[in-house]
């Protein structure tokens, strides 16, 4: 009798098995993972009071993990969370404690983190609030965890990051292993000129982070996560408040955007959206908040964006901005994570470029007063860094006309130096260069092109200094992201 009700229950409640998951390195570490049945999901899904069940529509063989938060206070994989938090270079929470702070007692830190997340008694701070002004008006609001609170996060980001992932939509590119904007832009791309799906929704939503329903985030988590002291944990996180100018104001909607795991947990509760386009046959394209959905016609793409908004803001409560929310076709372009894709080709973003212009203009002002071999050294790494985003596009003329008023700018910068046209003449006689630059005015613009200018200040003039050349890249090699 007692054998038949144990295999009563093993069969219709639950089939055990352990599975290797892989999270330190070339540690392994066994996790409990739980295949649970049809009619016990109901059982073990949305078991408190608090959160919301799983749509009846969803409860498709979920896997749920047990007796993870062991994995997540290992000293093993707390090392690894602070090596991951030291490389982003984060600034302080309400502490004032820095990275490098941190650092300095490494060992007695992590212990210190050992024992509170093992003994169940570790409490997060409040965030410090950070307003930083937004590119296009308007402020964006930053939440800065303490650096204990970021290693505790990545921790947990660790080891739940792999059982998540794998289960995500295909188009979703931000914030994951092995994904990036620039295969994000290539399936874009690939959608738009090869799949002919030419009509798009660009989705905008008004203050994404910011107003993520806590029960669908627990809900969501707590569908394949049941170890109840990470759920709680994490709960914790997404409860722990908000320090602004001394102030502390709870919250009660929200990930703070600049947490560590906030785009872990966005991704998880806008895969709702991704899979339910999905089912609908839907092709969509997501960088974290940033959605494009295609269309054979403007008809379609009507359609699709009614469905797209009652789900955003009926079921994930959401706010979708409608007067940035458009709807376009590639033949005007179409704007993704800085880039503008057209039927034939991709380049940049004009608002961009005129960012990436204005950074360039604030480097080499003429009155800095900084020697022009340490301005060349504060831009190689901003023409470093935008050259291996943006080449991704067809910027061949934008590279060779940029470059050249880069150039012109510094041969100015330099002339300005010179201060009057005595030391201009001082460096043609150094140089055995002849000329008529008599009383030339070496603080006009328009000087800064004659030839004389060129001939005392030559491009291997730059080159010998270092100065990156942008025009020696190899560009429009989209094709390269559109595996992934």
């Amino acid at each position: 009798m007692l054998e038949e009700t144990k295999e009563r229950h093993k069969r219709t409640c639950c089939e055990l098995r352990w599975h290797v998951y892989e999270v330190l390195g070339e540690r392994k570490i066994d996790c409990l993972e739980l295949e649970t049945s049809t009619e016990t999901k109901e059982e073990h899904i949305g078991g408190t009071s608090n959160r919301e069940r799983i749509p009846q529509d969803r409860r498709w063989n979920m896997k749920k993990w047990y007796s993870l938060i062991d994995k997540i206070y290992q000293p093993e994989n707390l090392t690894k969370a602070f090596k991951r938090v030291k490389r982003n270079h984060g600034a302080p929470g309400i502490d004032g404690e820095t990275v490098e702070d941190f650092n300095v007692e490494l060992e007695k830190n992590i212990e210190f983190l050992h024992g509170k997340l093992k003994t169940n008694t570790y409490e997060p701070s409040p965030v410090k609030r950070v307003e930083i002004e937004k590119p296009n008006g308007g402020k964006r609001l930053l939440g800065i965890p303490t650096v204990r609170d970021r290693v505790v996060q990545q921790a947990i980001v660790n080891i739940i990051e792999g059982i998540f992932d794998k289960d995500f939509h295909p188009s979703s590119y931000g914030y994951r292993p092995g994904k990036s904007q620039h295969k994000a832009v290539a399936k874009a791309e690939k959608f738009l000129n090869t799949y002919n799906l030419t009509y798009v929704v660009d989705m905008d939503l008004s203050k994404c982070f910011d107003t993520l329903n806590h029960n669908i985030i627990m809900r969501e988590v707590s569908a394949k996560v049941s170890d109840g002291r990470v759920l709680k944990l994490i709960e914790k996180f997404l409860e722990a408040g908000v320090m602004k100018d001394g102030s502390f104001s709870e919250t009660e909607l929200g990930s703070p955007q600049g947490g560590v795991i906030s785009p872990l947990l966005s991704n998880i509760y806008l895969n709702i959206f991704d899979q339910k386009m999905k089912e609908k046959g839907i092709r969509i394209v997501r960088y974290a908040d940033d959605i494009l959905i295609f269309a054979r016609n403007k008809a379609d793409a009507g359609n699709y964006l009614s469905y797209a908004q009652k789900i955003l803001e009926e079921e994930l409560k959401l706010i979708v901005n409608e007067e940035k929310t458009t709807l376009t076709n590639v033949s005007k372009g179409v704007a993704f994570l800085g880039f503008v894709i057209f039927p034939h080709y991709v380049t940049i973003h004009p608002k961009r470029l005129k960012r990436f212009k204005d950074k360039i203009r604030r480097i080499t002002k003429r009155n800095c007063g900084i020697p022009i071999e340490v301005v060349i050294r504060l831009l190689n790494p901003v023409l470093r860094g935008w050259m291996n985003y943006y080449r991704a596009a067809n910027i061949k003329s934008i590279c060779k006309e940029t470059m050249a008023w880069i150039k012109r700018r510094l041969r100015m910068l330099r002339m300005k130096q010179w201060k009057t046209y005595k030391k201009m003449h001082k460096e043609m006689r150094r140089k055995g260069i002849a000329g008529n630059g008599e009383k030339m005015d070496v603080r006009r613009w328009k000087n800064s092109k004659v030839h004389i200018i060129h001939m005392l200040l030559p491009n291997k003039y730059f080159q010998e200094l270092g100065l990156i050349d942008i025009t020696t890249y190899d560009v429009g090699v989209l094709s390269s992201f559109y595996a992934g």
